[in-house]
């Protein structure tokens, strides 16, 4: 399915004003199929779910990067690994990553379908074993991957770790200490680019289609999450 036949959701980066100029302004309809029609750049393919910038203030790449979370209510410091990857090797990685959590663990299922652009819901489950979810998740994979309004957490609040696989097709780590977790992507060929920057981290669009929207809601059921 050609990209211009999907739903586009256009997001600038965090912070800036709906009403800022936007580099797919003026283009002709030709330009702006042409751009959102290309999804490899170099040795790195896209997903369908989210295209650059036309002017690609960042232009996609593997790897991943150090970060920290401040939680402003606790105000705890949290370590953070962003991550991004192939679409060819994309859930490979996911499920990898899932590993250091254990045997059981939480799932949180992520949608902005029908939802305002940034805004999204987010809809629990717990206590499902990990191998059980991998399944699932290899059965919906074509979801995940390419629907730009679907994502989610996996969580051991017992550990506690989070992994979370979001609906631009990053990966986040959340823990104190995340060497399991560097392990994991050193295993998959992953560096750690110190200068390393992400798609979100500039205008962007999300893409998805009804069809997508209605696997979403077989995904819930099948994970026994009532929405």
């Amino acid at each position: 399915m050609g990209f211009l036949k999907r739903i586009i959701k256009s997001t600038h980066r965090d912070g800036a004003l709906a009403s800022q100029k936007s580099s797919f302004d003026h283009l002709t309809e030709e330009q702006l199929e042409h751009h959102l029609s290309i999804s490899r750049y170099g040795s790195f393919k896209l997903t369908d779910a989210v295209r650059p910038s036309y002017n690609l203030d960042v232009v996609p790449s593997a790897g991943y990067r150090k970060d920290k979370y401040y939680d402003n209510e606790t105000g705890a410091e949290i370590p953070v690994l962003l991550v991004a990857q192939t679409s060819e090797r994309l859930m490979d990685l996911f499920v990898d990553l899932l590993d250091p959590l254990g045997e059981e663990v939480d799932l949180v299922l992520e949608t902005s379908h029908q939802q305002a652009a940034g805004v999204h819901r987010d809809l629990y489950r717990e206590s499902i074993d990990a191998p059980v979810l991998k399944s699932i998740l290899w059965d919906h994979e074509e979801l995940l991957l390419n629907d730009g309004c679907a994502g989610m957490a996996v969580l051991n609040p017992r550990v506690p770790y989070e992994v979370q696989f979001d609906e631009h097709k990053l990966i986040i780590v959340y823990g104190q200490d995340l060497t399991p977790f560097e392990a994991v992507l050193r295993e998959h060929g992953i560096d750690c680019r110190r200068e390393l920057k992400f798609i979100t981290e500039a205008e962007h669009v999300h893409s998805s289609t009804a069809e997508y929207a209605e696997e979403f809601e077989q995904l819930c059921y099948t994970f026994g999450i009532e929405r």
